[in-house]
């Protein structure tokens, strides 16, 4: 079996605030065209690391993308140039403007340097998510939630990034929303991008992730495959029996 080149590295990754230490020395993988998840309890630090990853929370450690050092002084813009995105949790969208022009602010970047192929891109979004397609006139706000995570997956993806991190995006959903769009997170690794999920719900984000890291308290306790993970007696009764249901 092939083994494909690492896309992102980061070792030994700590982000503190203040006097208190949020990540503790995290190690992490992710291979080009590969699902990576995390998942753990809520306060583990995967928002955090998401953040820090991004550009958006200093720490200290090393993280290595496409080859490249990503040091304090590398910008969430450069970091978005460099092909690296996040949908956060919260979706953050412009609620006034237009699905479509919400699409095309995903894409200001490749704009600003003149990139000719927007509109091929807009069309693939539409094609991933053809629910925006129709709703290309509305305004942002008036979407159901599940539309709201579409979009902000398909704003996040008209940056054509090689690597697009999303946050808890099932949070808020119906069951059938949920099966939806991590179909469409499956879909992206056949279209090559690489996605690092971070996911409360364990059973979802397992069952399509290649491998996967349980994040607790700030440190990596488990790693494996995600099917192996999935299997895994201690993963089974903390995040996939009762208390992962509750």
């Amino acid at each position: 079996m092939t083994v494909r080149p690492v896309l992102l590295e980061a070792k030994d990754l700590s982000v503190s605030y203040g006097k208190v230490e949020a990540l503790h020395k995290v190690g992490l993988t992710i291979r080009e065209g590969e699902i990576v998840t995390v998942i753990g309890p809520n306060g583990a630090g995967k928002t955090t690391l998401l953040s820090c990853l991004m550009g958006l929370l200093p720490g200290r450690g090393e993280v290595v993308y496409a080859g490249r050092a990503l040091g304090g002084d590398v910008e969430v813009e450069e970091r978005v140039g460099l092909g690296l995105t996040l949908v956060p949790e919260k979706r953050e969208l412009f609620a006034d403007m237009s699905v479509g022009d919400n699409l095309l602010l995903g894409a200001f970047d490749r704009h600003r340097r003149g990139d000719g192929g927007i509109r091929e891109t807009l069309a693939e979004v539409y094609d991933i998510f053809p629910r925006l397609r129709e709703r290309a006139e509305q305004t942002a706000g008036t979407l159901s939630g599940g539309e709201r995570q579409m979009l902000a997956m398909g704003r996040a993806l008209m940056a054509k990034p090689k690597l697009l991190m999303l946050d808890e995006p099932s949070l808020g959903l119906a069951p059938l929303i949920i099966r939806e769009i991590f179909r469409t997170v499956s879909r992206l690794r056949g279209m090559g991008v690489s996605v690092l999920l971070v996911e409360q719900n364990a059973r979802a984000a397992l069952q399509v992730a290649d491998y996967g890291y349980v994040l607790e308290t700030g440190e990596i306790s488990l790693a494996g495959p995600g099917a192996e993970l999935a299997s895994d007696p201690r993963v089974v009764e903390a995040y996939l029996g009762l208390g992962g249901k509750r």
